[in-house]
């Protein structure tokens, strides 16, 4: 038995027999969520070309990225995060490689083994989340690595050997997710997957293999089967490309589907202000920094701007004192920092504690406009709310600005001199 023993009763999360949070005091909407973080590549590797990683000024090691994940999470504990995703087939790196190019798939051909240094990482993950009083949401399928198993069969024997390492390592503190948005449109060349009613099997085969753990399966942004759900102890979901509104309405139609589960939102976007529709729903949430966190090597810690003001907003929500921010320091201009860029590229934002007080942001080089941004997460080159098209470096890139322009009529101007 681990020291995080994870439970549901009805819409609530409970750890060690009390609901999440309980230690708060004075906030009992908080009460039973569990607030989390998509932390993808936890465990991740690349055994097709391994020193492609080697960049933002570090040398890629994956027993050692794993090392500094688990030495992050003190940190993120102490500002409320009580849950981490972690997949044992990673995650796409947006921005940079390909990830059909990328080897991250531990299973043998036929599924039946399971790569001894990616069990040891994710086993270290696991413990040291339960000695703190965290929860890991193991993710099994990505689409990418799925496609390098040789059949179906092969994917029916993946879940289960993951299942059953599960099971003998006998954690009490995980959730699996059995496949990484089970219904998008990468997962057609597997109906095995896509298919909800498929999907309906193998989350119950997950959970007899594991004898019991947590099930379920998270669907793509705003998408949802009730096959899924019907069969899924706790229905995960994803956030992605939703306003703020499209996310509400999304919440209320699964909560017609599930009126009795626990819904967790374990990826979404930088989009911090749907921290409010969480605790407004009673659903749990997920932030997803698809650069700090996504981009191997990561960088695990609460780094400055989006990392820290999600992470601040999220204590302040939930009852962890946390002295207010000056003005002046809500505010970021993003991704013009050392060791950021990638073969000339850079992906710049304004991240804000408070993003739903920002009418629209202008971003200006050397003085000049380059681009206005008028929906968060305030990405120069906005594609959707979780990507954005990047900069092209320029030799006389000097002066950043971004003009912040606030819906009480007020400015406010961050600048960076290169």
């Amino acid at each position: 038995m681990g020291q995080t023993v994870l439970s549901i009763q009805g819409t609530d999360f409970y750890i060690n027999g009390k609901p999440v949070y309980d230690e708060i005091k004075g906030n009992d909407r908080s009460k039973g969520l569990l607030m989390n973080a998509r932390f993808i590549q936890g465990i991740f590797d690349d055994k097709s070309e391994r020193k492609r990683f080697n960049r933002f000024n570090k040398v890629f090691d994956a027993d050692e990225h794993t090392d500094n994940f688990i030495a992050a999470l003190p940190e993120w504990y102490a500002y409320g995060l009580r849950a981490v995703t972690v997949g044992i087939q990673g995650g796409m790196p947006v921005f940079t490689i390909d990830i059909r190019t990328i080897d991250n798939n531990p299973f043998s051909l036929d599924g039946k083994q399971f790569d001894t240094a990616y069990a040891k990482r994710l086993d270290r993950i696991c413990h040291a989340a339960d000695k703190l009083g965290m929860v890991v949401i193991v993710n099994i399928l990505y689409w990418a690595q799925t496609l390098r198993l040789e059949n179906d069969d092969a994917i029916v024997s993946a879940l289960i050997t993951i299942a059953s390492f599960l099971k003998q390592k006998k954690y009490t503190n995980v959730i699996i997710d059995v496949a990484n948005e089970y219904n998008i449109d990468m997962w057609d060349d597997l109906p095995i997957i896509k298919n909800p009613k498929s999907m309906k099997n193998l989350i119950e085969l997950v959970r007899q293999e594991s004898g019991g753990m947590i099930v379920g399966s998270s669907g793509g942004g705003g998408l949802i089967d009730k096959d899924v759900v019907d069969t899924s102890d706790v229905v995960l979901i994803h956030g992605n490309g939703l306003s703020r509104g499209e996310y509400y309405d999304f919440i209320r139609r699964v909560k017609k589907l599930a009126p009795n589960k626990p819904i967790l939102c374990n990826e979404d976007s930088p989009c911090i202000s749907r921290l409010e529709v969480a605790y407004e729903t009673h659903t749990s949430w997920g932030h997803y920094d698809n650069f700090t966190k996504q981009e191997p090597p990561c960088d695990w810690g609460i780094t400055k701007g989006q990392d820290f003001y999600f992470a601040h907003r999220m204590a302040s929500t939930l009852g962890i004192e946390q002295e207010e921010l000056p003005f002046e320091e809500q505010f970021y201009l993003q991704g013009l920092e050392p060791h950021t860029s990638w073969k000339g590229k850079r992906w710049i934002r304004l991240a804000a504690e408070y993003p739903e007080k920002i009418n629209y942001v202008d971003f200006y080089r050397n003085n000049k406009f380059v681009y206005r941004s008028y929906d968060e997460p305030f990405f120069m080159f906005r594609a959707t709310t979780w990507i954005q098209y990047p900069w092209i470096v320029k030799e006389d890139d000097a002066h950043w600005e971004a003009k912040i322009i606030l819906h009480d009529g007020s400015t406010m101007v961050q600048s960076v001199d290169l």
